[in-house]
């Protein structure tokens, strides 16, 4: 399973002790490290992260999140990051996260995104 994620999530988008205060900071600081790489406005990718969170929370537990959107890309695109401090995420085992995978579509993706939410969550 390890391999399969390898290919959308590089080394490059790994990135530990990103600094948040709070869910909307977190998913900003995602957002402007996917904007950067991969040439989107930063400003319409966190627009679509916050429009995913709001119809229920990507918080899947035990200091998970999985923020998700789909959005104008080519591929699947991944992106894992830890906190430097755990934030309120509205998750429903009420524990703070520390750990996001953010996970971008193209925006006609439909079975591939979910497919590749699942292989996440099972990871």
């Amino acid at each position: 399973m390890p391999n399969e994620i390898r290919a959308f999530l590089e080394r490059q988008n790994v990135i530990v002790d990103v600094e948040a205060r709070c869910k909307r900071e977190a998913l900003s600081r995602l957002a402007a490290h996917a904007s950067k790489q991969l040439e989107l406005n930063e400003t319409k990718l966190l627009d679509a992260l916050i429009d995913r969170e709001q119809l229920g929370t990507t918080a899947i537990g035990h200091g998970i999140a999985l923020p998700h959107a789909k959005v104008e890309i080519g591929r699947l695109w991944g992106m894992l990051a830890r906190l430097s401090r755990p934030v309120d995420f509205d998750a429903l085992d009420d524990k703070p996260v520390d750990l996001l995978f953010l996970l971008l579509a193209p925006a006609d993706a439909t079975a591939e995104h979910l497919k590749a939410l699942s292989r996440i969550a099972r990871f």
